[in-house]
């Protein structure tokens, strides 16, 4: 709930600062006769979110409501880096006035050198290269591969919910679904140090995320942008990474990776044949090409997604 209020207020002062220094999003030419009506429309909202859980959590550690475990600072501190570089990318959208920010190395390598940090922080803890498959019972020693299973994984997740931050309240939605099975899954740890710090954090989001989603939706009055986007992504992969749920992330992030697939299977079949597989790609874009209306497009993809969540949660809570 603190989240949420933060969160609400933070929009009413940050959406107008944004207006006002034109930080509006970039349409691609593609878009533009479909989504003409979001021209103008600000982003780097993803602010509206991260700002508020980063008050919050330093409120509840102040307040001695939770501690500042190493978990919750690995949690924080990809939640922040990865922001960061989303922040960069917003910014020199908005400043170059076109749809181009940092170039695809520039982002990869920015990421991969957050992702390598990451792992250094994560085997201080003591973690071994185990891969765990919990419904199974089974650890898998995978040696040095781990490490690069690791960085795959953050840079992966990163970039699968900026692929499917195409439709108002799209990736936002799905998002709270991913964070809410997380947050359970969290509570469930209880070997890892700080779990319940992480469970926390992880409701907080929800809350702060919720009350982006009142200006993010059909019709949308700010994008979450890169900065938001990456964050997210990044933030539910350390999570997995964390909770040793990595491979859980597959159904969790289900229509992520969905929409992250039907692009790289989209440039390989394009490249092969030079014809097109899909219509248009990401998949929520196929959909619009056959007449579906937004809302209807999101709200399927939120059904979908909350299904595969529910499904994780039986193979990881229950059984």
């Amino acid at each position: 709930m603190i989240g949420f209020l933060l969160s609400i207020l933070t929009a009413i002062i940050i959406i107008p600062l944004l207006r006002k220094l034109k930080a509006n999003q970039q349409l691609s030419i593609y878009l533009n006769n479909r989504h003409k009506d979001k021209k103008g429309t600000p982003t780097m909202g993803g602010l509206i979110f991260i700002i508020p859980t980063l008050i919050t959590i330093l409120i509840l550690y102040l307040t001695n409501k939770i501690n500042f475990s190493y978990s919750l600072l690995i949690v924080v501190f990809t939640f922040l880096s990865y922001s960061l570089i989303g922040f960069i990318d917003d910014l020199l959208i908005i400043k170059r006035g076109n749809n181009i920010g940092l170039t695809e190395w520039q982002k990869l390598l920015m990421q991969l050198i957050i992702a390598v940090v990451f792992f250094y922080l994560f085997m201080k803890m003591g973690n071994e290269p185990l891969l765990w498959c919990h419904s199974l019972g089974l650890k898998i020693d995978i040696g040095w591969f781990y490490g690069v299973f690791i960085l795959f994984v953050l840079v992966a997740s990163s970039n699968a919910v900026n692929i499917t931050d195409g439709l108002d309240g799209l990736a936002g939605g799905l998002s709270v679904i991913c964070f809410l099975t997380f947050g359970i899954i969290c509570f469930n740890t209880g070997w890892l140090d700080g779990y319940e710090d992480i469970a926390i954090f992880c409701f907080v989001l929800i809350g702060s995320i919720l009350g982006f989603l009142i200006f993010n939706v059909k019709p949308a009055k700010v994008f979450m942008g890169d900065t938001g986007s990456l964050s997210l992504g990044a933030t539910l992969a350390s999570i997995a990474i964390l909770t040793r749920h990595e491979l859980l992330l597959l159904i969790i992030g289900f229509v992520f990776v969905v929409e992250t697939l039907t692009c790289i299977i989209q440039m390989g079949y394009y490249k092969l044949t030079k014809k097109r597989l899909f219509p248009m790609t990401p998949i929520h874009h196929t959909f619009e090409k056959l007449g579906w209306i937004e809302q209807d497009i999101v709200k399927l993809f939120w059904i979908v997604g909350l299904i595969f969540n529910m499904i994780a949660l039986i193979f990881s809570v229950w059984i």
